[in-house]
């Protein structure tokens, strides 16, 4: 299973307040932790860096793995040599991200330092880098993806095109990971507050839902949230939603609702059927669970419309207590009872839900 992270900028905060983030993370089963060095230029910078040293203790004594953005112009302000990886393992970071690439040489070398630091590398460029880097023989164990984020807003990527840019990635079985953004924080390393995810689509997604989404897109294994410092509600939201044994979509639900629809919707998780409409997303277990309970109509005429999530009632006989998500605007015959709505966050991450693929729903206030 992937890790959950958060970010610290210790340009930004003091040693004092980065412990206490670190600590709260922690308690809610955060690892990972990105930060960067991109900002410490100049004699400022240097100064800076027994900060950032001071942080990257702390993280490792709470069991994190820290990653740390850099980028090649760096490496000669800082006197460093990609043949000699020995600052960053003296700052004791797990490894250190990329920004920008080298030629695919260097970045292979590098997966063979002697630390045996991770070389993390930037997934959002769309290139061919990648395979660039494969062609030179790069110990695989030692070399990851990650996303960038976005502060601006407009500027994430889409959805399909982060997909595409991952599956090159994952073709090589590389570990992946994506940044969300919480809504509680309010700085990341540069003077923009919009928010720091991947996609901008999720840009202004409550916390879990952003998790989810990336979870149903089945190319991204760590999830960190970007900006800092997120409250105890975001980072609690986002762990519960990481760690849920599978994605979750919210939904609201009629007045009408009988205990046994809420138990057949909410009680237990739900499998796509295989063999898949066009119409609907359907889950036959539940009407082999509970066949001969009595599932009277109700709510069951009109017409139904995408997202709505129905359960067949005991009119339709053998298939009683089948739960259901319509696809397509179809007529209700009164054979089916509708039972709520996806909400409109969760509406557009229907069309990730794949066939034979596990889910399930979660009850939330009209």
């Amino acid at each position: 299973m992937g890790k959950l992270g958060i970010s610290l900028y210790p340009e930004q905060t003091t040693v004092p307040q980065a412990t206490a983030y670190l600590e709260a993370a922690q308690q809610f089963g955060y690892r990972r932790l990105f930060t960067s060095l991109l900002q410490l230029s100049g004699d400022h910078g240097r100064d800076q860096l027994a900060v950032f040293k001071a942080v990257v203790a702390k993280a490792n004594q709470l069991g994190f793995q820290t990653i740390v953005d850099i980028a090649p112009p760096l490496f000669k302000e800082l006197g460093i040599d990609y043949h000699d990886l020995s600052f960053f393992h003296d700052l004791g970071v797990w490894g250190l991200r990329l920004d920008e690439g080298f030629t695919g040489q260097e970045e292979a070398l590098m997966t063979h330092n002697q630390y045996g630091l991770k070389i993390e590398l930037n997934m959002s460029a769309g290139t061919n880098a990648i395979d660039a880097i494969m062609s030179f023989g790069p110990r695989r164990s030692n070399l990851l993806g990650c996303h960038n984020f976005y502060p601006q807003e407009y500027t994430g990527l889409g959805d399909d095109r982060m997909v595409a840019y991952s599956q090159k990635f994952r073709r090589y079985g590389l570990q992946t990971a994506a940044f969300i953004s919480a809504p509680s924080a309010d700085h990341g390393p540069w003077p923009v507050s919009e928010g720091l995810p991947t996609l901008e689509s999720d840009r202004h997604r409550s916390i879990a839902s952003q998790v989810h989404h990336l979870r149903l897109t089945e190319v991204i294994d760590d999830v960190l949230i970007g900006n800092a410092l997120a409250n105890e509600a975001d980072l609690k939201a986002a762990a519960l939603a990481f760690f849920c044994p599978y994605p979750t979509l919210r939904m609201t639900t009629e007045p009408a609702l009988a205990d046994l629809e809420a138990k057949i919707a909410f009680s237990e998780a739900h499998l796509y059927r295989g063999d898949a409409s066009d119409y609907l997303i359907r889950d036959t277990q539940p009407r082999v669970r509970y066949a001969g309970q009595p599932l009277p109509a109700h709510d069951a005429t009109g017409t139904l419309h995408r997202g709505d999530v129905v359960v067949v009632n005991e009119t339709y006989k053998r298939y009683a207590g089948e739960l259901q998500i319509v696809l397509r605007d179809l007529p209700n015959d009164g054979r089916r009872n509708k039972i709520g709505q996806l909400t409109d966050e969760d509406l557009a991450l229907l069309s990730l839900l794949k066939p034979w693929r596990t889910f399930m729903l979660k009850r939330v206030a009209n």
